[in-house]
């Protein structure tokens, strides 16, 4: 269940030639794919793409009709290897996944993929995030293109751009035998607009069609003699082939403007932020007809030495627009101008900041620097004194705001698990955890503190094998290591990685494995363990029998997280248990989004057929609470929050719980297993009550009435 369903949207997919699109970025590339023929996809989930999956599992069967073949690879890793099939046959093929982390993944497929060369089109599409918006570490899909010699396209952020660069990606692919990576920013695959459609087409030559025809071709397998030949294609047919393509097909785009001494290069996904920057000096206006030469670089590796150099003809200096670092365009770009002894001069990181979003208000400051140095006719002095008051303002309110860190959700599954692992160190001192990726690595932050490392997705099990500590005694106080995954997780990497390794190994530390029945993290994706029905995939797999599968002795289950005491009481039997070989917990409640999605459609219905529906909602009693706020250091919960207490001999604030409870009870179940307060308390909220359930309320209420009218007599006669 993904956290958005395309149901209704899939249907824009089969707008036939001459009809309008209008919808959102990813849905455009998905029709994109479907009109440039494509005979299979696949992928891993990962912001900002993740909805691309989600579009074709919805699309399920208008890709049956068309005979396209999809499916969710188990990893990255998985869906590089996919493309394999485009080797030998002229069968187009595209897979997605999460920038640089899904590329670390697949590098080993990937490499070989890019030296083996490919027959059919074959694209990447890479949901690349890079800056402070990011969730991963702070690399470059670009070094890879670079390191592997795949071309990478960074379309202009419009639908039409993005969908003309997935035709011509695939294009692009097959003029040089190589895989394409099409990379996709957060402001492309989630902004709006519209394009002209076209046909959808079947794929030219179907999968079908390869495995009643198989061809072997020594050449393209990746083994010496023939890897060292392969190098020798790339640089020299794969290369000049791309060139003269990306030339003769005008993939850069060319813009002038009034002013010839100057000009600005920038990557095509940045041509937004930049035109948005120009309008602030009057050198562009909304539709991007710019006043000051432009050079986009929709194809940003390799760089088209010749346009670079017509440019640059003629111009005392260039700025160029390259986001994050190191600066590879800038370097290419320099050595370019060099060799060829141009004198223009170039700037770029030495104006913008080397690593980061490029804001518009980023590039406003660096725009106003450039033209201070080359000013002309250009009069800035206004601009740039208003420029410094912004950036004085953001200053003074990044001051002045708190920053807010990331957190569970209220009601997640997970959040007991942590508050049971912070009790249990209370009681018997720290341990060291290795974290995994995931909703879990928000245990990282306050209030729960735990995790020390982080290695990858699926990696927490392998970045505790260091700790294996079997051959020390325990009886002389040796701690256990204990590590941290999800079911994503599991699935992707841990089970091969950290659990069959652990059993290989003999380690003796503990794992949690937090099953909350989809990849949740990604928007809700289904996985091997998920329980409830999926009409295209096979689920209910469950992790224990996995674990059992790969040697693992002792197993414990909890289907119900939220009992924080039974969670203490296994977690320690783990880690004081004299048994030998690893030690897993399998820990199971359902993602609270995806419940609420759930559950929130059947109550919608049975609301509109006036059928019965319960609302629970937990509160605290003001005049029980005793003001220490355990319960909020030892669970987090966003729904837990201060209030002042009306009882005049009280300074302290309060807890209280606001509306966005979703009673998952963890807050009672930590107060409980803790021995804090019992000011909990959990209220129903009945909408359409039976006959019997009015009858009940109104005794109830008419004896609330006569004992609160006796009360207040007994005052006033006092």
């Amino acid at each position: 269940m993904a956290e958005r369903s395309f149901k209704q949207e899939v249907e824009k997919l089969r707008l036939k030639e001459g009809e309008i699109f209008h919808g959102e970025g990813i849905l455009a590339v998905t029709k994109a794919l479907l009109q440039c023929g494509v005979g299979y996809v696949g992928g891993y989930q990962g912001s900002p793409i993740s909805h691309l999956m989600d579009v074709f599992a919805d699309a399920d069967p208008l890709l049956k009709e068309l005979g396209v073949y999809f499916e969710n690879s188990a990893s990255e890793a998985g869906a590089a290897a996919m493309l394999s099939a485009s080797v030998m046959y002229p069968v187009r093929g595209a897979v997605t996944w999460k920038s640089t982390v899904g590329t670390n993944v697949a590098s080993d497929a990937l490499s070989n993929l890019a030296s083996s060369g490919v027959t059919g089109g074959t694209v990447v599409i890479i949901g690349e995030d890079y800056g402070e918006g990011s969730s991963i570490m702070q690399e470059r899909t670009h070094a890879f293109a670079m390191k592997s010699q795949m071309w990478l396209i960074d379309p202009r952020p419009n639908l039409p751009s993005i969908v003309h660069f997935t035709e011509k990606a695939f294009q692009l692919s097959e003029a040089s035998n190589t895989p394409v990576f099409l990379e996709l920013r957060v402001r492309s695959c989630h902004l709006y607009g519209q394009f002209v459609a076209k046909d959808n087409q079947t794929p030219k030559y179907t999968l079908a069609e390869a495995l009643n025809n198989p061809i072997r071709d020594l050449n393209k397998i990746v083994l010496p003699p023939a890897s060292f030949l392969q190098e020798e294609d790339k640089i020299k047919r794969r290369l000049p082939a791309a060139i003269q393509f990306i030339k003769d097909n005008k993939m850069n785009e060319f813009l002038s403007g009034d002013r010839e001494d100057i000009g600005i290069i920038v990557q095509g996904a940045l041509f937004n932020n930049l035109n948005r920057a120009l309008i602030q000096f009057d050198l562009s206006d909304h539709l991007g007809n710019v006043k000051i030469p432009v050079y986009v670089m929709n194809v940003t590796y390799p760089v088209i030495d010749d346009e670079v150099l017509e440019f640059c003809k003629g111009k005392k200096a260039v700025l160029l627009v390259e986001e994050g670092q190191p600066n590879y365009i800038e370097q290419s770009i320099g050595l370019t101008l060099f060799h060829k002894e141009v004198k223009t001069k170039l700037h770029g990181k030495d104006l913008l900041p080397m690593g980061g979003d490029y804001t518009i208000g980023r590039l406003e400051t660096a725009l106003s620097e450039f033209f201070n140095l080359y000013q002309k006719e250009i009069e800035i002095s206004e601009r740039e004194g208003s420029i410094n008051i912004l950036a004085e303002d953001a200053k003074a309110l990044s001051e002045a705001v708190p920053a807010r860190p990331a957190g569970f959700c209220t009601g997640c599954p997970e959040r007991p698990i942590f508050a049971a692992l912070k009790l249990v160190q209370q009681n018997m001192g720290d341990y060291h955890v290795s974290a995994d990726i995931g909703c879990h690595l928000f245990s990282i932050l306050p209030p729960f503190n735990i995790g020390a490392t982080t290695m990858g997705y699926g990696l927490g099990g392998a970045s505790a094998s260091a700790f294996n500590m079997d051959f020390v005694r325990k009886d002389n106080g040796q701690k256990r290591v204990i590590s941290i995954m999800g079911d994503g997780g599991f699935w992707h990497n841990g089970l091969t990685t950290g659990i069959t390794n652990a059993v290989f190994n003999n380690n003796d530390g503990l794992t949690i494995i937090i099953d909350n029945n989809y990849a949740a993290a990604t928007g809700g994706q289904d996985v091997p363990s998920s329980r409830f029905n999926n009409k295209i995939r096979t689920i209910n797999n469950p992790i224990e029998k996995a674990v059992h599968g790969v040697g693992v002795k002792h197993v414990d289950f909890i289907d119900n997280t939220y009992d924080v005491d039974k969670m203490v009481k296994v977690i320690t039997k783990a880690l004081t248990s004299n048994e030998k070989g690893p030690k897993v917990i399998i820990a199971q409640s359902e993602c609270m989004l995806n419940k609420q999605r759930r559950d929130n459609k059947v109550k919608k219905k049975k609301l509109e057929e006036k059928k019965r529906v319960v609302n629970e909602k937990f509160g605290i009693d003001s005049k029980v609470c005793t003001g220490d706020h355990e319960c909020m250091r030892l669970s987090g919960c966003p729904s837990l929050t201060l209030t002042y207490s009306d009882n005049p001999l009280r300074e302290d604030p309060i807890a209280t719980i606001d509306s966005s409870c979703v009673a998952c009870g963890n807050c009672g179940e930590v107060a409980e297993a803790a021995v804090l307060c019992p000011s909990f308390y959990k209220a129903q909220v009945v909408k359409n009550p039976t006959s019997w359930e009015k009858f009940k309320h109104n005794v109830k209420q008419s004896i609330f009435s006569y004992l609160q009218n006796r009360r207040e007599k007994k005052r006033q006669l006092a």
